[in-house]
């Protein structure tokens, strides 16, 4: 069961699921918490989807743009166009400059409960602490420092190129130090 209920104190309008099984619920716009049972609600369906679109309905009535919401597609179809839009993960994340498999494969072992590296050496804390045990370390003292450790030598220089883009590493004159 889905309700379209408002806040009292902002009349901010919001979909509570299961409204008869939970005491109280929170305005997510000011935080007033409210007792369900008290709240006004403008819409129940089982169906979240009726829902979502009745909710719709009502903030452009409240709006004034009801001429507008009514030439607008349904939000089930919306959402499927959004999510055939955009990038994907992938596209996402090496844009951003990570490495998508290694994203990835973190989510899965954090999914399953296991360590963050399954007995195979951190690639950004091995770089990091190569960085750190030397005396102003070069790129290649540092890419064989963390090679040794079983860090695969292209890895080893696309982590210390993204600790340095996002400021976690400084070069200078070839020569790199932690900040």
């Amino acid at each position: 069961m889905y309700a379209v209920v408002g806040c009292t104190d902002c009349a901010n309008m919001w979909l509570l699921s299961n409204p008869r099984e939970s005491k109280t619920a929170t305005c997510p716009r000011c935080g007033t918490r409210h007792q369900t049972k008290k709240l006004r609600r403008f819409f129940e369906s089982e169906d979240r989807d009726a829902a979502r679109q009745a909710r719709s309905a009502l903030l452009a009535k409240k709006h004034g743009d009801s001429e507008a919401f009514a030439q607008v597609a349904h939000v089930s179809e919306l959402d499927r166009q959004v999510d055939e839009s955009g990038i994907d993960d992938r596209e996402y994340l090496e844009g951003s400059g990570l490495d998508a498999d290694e994203v990835f494969d973190a989510g899965e072992q954090a999914k399953h409960g296991r360590a963050a590296s399954s007995g195979s050496v951190d690639r950004v804390t091995a770089v990091k602490d190569a960085v750190r045990n030397g005396d102003r370390p070069t790129e290649d003292e540092i890419v064989a420092a963390v090679t040794e450790q079983g860090v695969p030598d292209e890895k080893a220089r696309d982590v210390l190129e993204k600790l340095r883009r996002r400021g976690e590493v400084s070069e200078s004159g070839g020569r790199y130090r932690l900040l």
